[in-house]
């Protein structure tokens, strides 16, 4: 069975040659001076992320999104466009809004200066008392640029940013048949760290840590790395595709059900016809494309309606530059995003979006945070506290991985380690902090 092919955008994330061997070193995880430079030369440059399109329906809705010490508001306006705005008055800088919500316009709490939802001063007291003249319908909101794609509200900071499509190619190429805009968030939590927020993005850089971490994945995914593709695209972004089908390193014991077996009943294939493990996976693979693409509409899976082959099975897994993580699987997308404490680089926030295909006559979900109804969930904010923050969900891929964070911000500290010896399965990581390099550096 052969692999996918390797995008032209990319280089090949398995090969050495593709990196120029940047050290590693620990202060890059607990300097403040670093995390300055991280702030003034690459945060302030980028794309992120402020939240789901399916927030704002009406014009006046708008969220919120607090980074470091900044905070941009995004609403949308009366043509269903979507513009952002950060969110202070120009008076004397007051924060105008503290949660998401809808108005057709955000008045000061300080001294009642009134901005439209598209950033126009539209009314102050006493206007004729500014000697350098009426700031009415004249003064607006410091505007930021802003746009959309797989159903999330992006923003930068930088007026000069590259367009958002440029800045995620090929991303939105890869997924392009994947309906972004029905996705139902049915998690929605931010998790408290006591870590630096490169953690997630090395970690999920990597799959050589997954057999040690993760030993019940090998049994329904595949990631073994000579059956996986690795790829590094031009804005530092990077992706694993990994086959949906069990390694076949990992037999299970004789007499013991196979995990794989339970994605393929579903699909009306029957686990024992095929002779051997093997040609249960490599067979069994197969068979389930085939059942997926002839079986989709009558099982209410419409989602699949453009979807094709290896989507309808794989588990890609990307990490969109410098901070968000997409896997993109068949039937759901799970988002993962740290973000910077704003004075302590040794904490950080984790997001997780547990977000799903609605699936006709199903309305509860298992995610990694418990089973769920199909709706938009409500907030939660939490300390991971070794896990104590977060019981539900032990034995979960990343509270697996959760639980490593702290002992890695730990050994960065330590004088024990000096530069990562990496293999050749972790090129990526040495990649994605080369792209970082060349924005403190002002390569980029």
């Amino acid at each position: 069975m052969g692999l996918p092919t390797i995008h032209p955008m990319a280089l090949d994330g398995g090969d050495i040659r593709n990196v120029r061997g940047d050290p590693i070193t620990g202060d890059r995880f607990w300097s403040k001076e670093f995390a300055q430079k991280e702030w003034d030369h690459m945060w302030k440059r980028v794309w992120h992320i402020a939240g789901r399109t399916s927030q704002l329906q009406e014009p006046g809705d708008y969220v919120i999104h607090d980074f470091m010490h900044e905070s941009v508001i995004c609403v949308m306006q009366d043509d269903r466009s979507i513009r952002a705005f950060y969110n202070a008055c120009r008076h004397r800088g007051q924060r105008l809004v503290w949660d998401d919500g809808c108005q057709d316009a955000f008045t000061c709490p300080y001294h009642g200066w009134v901005w439209g939802k598209d950033g126009l001063l539209l009314d102050a007291p006493d206007p004729e008392t500014f000697p350098q003249g009426d700031p009415v319908r004249t003064l607006r909101l410091k505007e930021l640029q802003c746009d959309t794609w797989g159903g999330f509200i992006w923003y930068s900071m930088d007026p000069n940013a590259i367009p958002l499509l440029e800045y995620l190619a090929p991303i939105p190429e890869l997924y392009k048949n994947w309906p972004w805009e029905k996705l139902v968030r049915v998690t929605n939590l931010t998790i408290e760290m006591e870590c630096n927020w490169k953690f997630a993005s090395e970690n999920f850089s990597e799959s050589y840590h997954t057999r040690t971490a993760h030993p019940q994945v090998p049994a329904w995914i595949d990631q073994d790395h000579w059956t996986s593709v690795f790829e590094m695209f031009p804005m530092g972004h990077g992706r694993i595709v990994q086959p949906g089908r069990p390694s076949l390193r990992d037999v299970p014991p004789e007499g013991e059900a196979a995990p794989f077996d339970a994605f393929l009943t579903p699909w009306d294939i029957d686990p024992s016809k095929y002779t051997s493990y093997e040609d249960k996976v490599n067979r069994g693979y197969k068979d389930l494309i085939e059942a997926k693409k002839r079986l989709w509409r009558e099982k209410g899976y419409l989602h699949y309606e453009n979807l094709v082959d290896g989507e309808l099975v794989d588990s890609p897994h990307n990490v969109v530059f410098p901070n968000v993580t997409l896997s993109v699987l068949p039937d759901d997308v799970i988002f993962f995003r740290t973000e910077p404490h704003p004075d302590n680089p040794e904490k950080c926030t984790f997001d997780l979006w547990h977000m799903v295909f609605p699936v006709e006559g199903v309305t509860n979900v298992e995610t990694m945070h418990g089973p769920r109804k199909v709706e938009d969930a409500a907030y939660e904010r939490r300390a991971f506290d070794r896990g104590r923050g977060v019981p539900e969900m032990h034995g979960q891929i990343v509270f697996q991985d959760l639980s490593l964070a702290e002992g890695q911000q730990r050994g960065w500290r330590s004088q024990g380690y000096e530069d990562a010896y990496l293999s050749s399965q972790e090129v990526r990581v040495r990649r994605w902090h080369e792209v970082l390099n060349d924005y403190l550096e002002g390569r980029r």
